[in-house]
């Protein structure tokens, strides 16, 4: 299990530099989100339960990029973009191409960010089942 979670930390830590870039650009972070609800609606059946809790990353930065939530910490966004970031890119670990198996590690780097920001994401959900997204 210690080496699993070091394996996703140390993937996910690569895009962190890199989502730093997409805080106070909200154009920027919109075009990647586009990316991602593109990607995520495509592969739907593929990613299993780890499409809703995409679909809450997606909302969260969505969110947060407009000021409607700013709840959370930076490290938090930087970990959900992050995730978004790994998702996106045509460069991960098991390529999507490969029928079946393609989504693997976009599913389980996304169900590890998730596990290192639950009680953020947590709220976040609550806020936005109270309507006021």
């Amino acid at each position: 299990m210690f080496r699993k979670n070091v394996f996703f930390e140390r993937e996910q830590d690569k895009y962190d530099d890199e989502a730093k870039d997409y805080l106070g650009n909200q154009q920027k972070t919109q075009q990647l989100l586009n990316k991602a609800r593109k990607k995520a609606q495509r592969k739907k059946g593929n990613l299993g339960d780890a499409w809703n809790k995409l679909q809450l990353f997606i909302d969260l930065v969505k969110a947060y990029s407009k000021g409607e939530y700013r709840n959370v910490s930076t490290k938090t966004i930087i970990t959900v973009i992050g995730a978004l970031l790994y998702f996106v890119s045509p460069l991960d670990l098991i390529p999507d191409f490969l029928l079946g198996i393609g989504f693997i590690d976009d599913a389980a780097v996304i169900g590890y960010a998730l596990k290192k920001i639950s009680t953020e994401i947590d709220a976040f959900s609550v806020w936005k089942m109270s309507g006021r997204y």
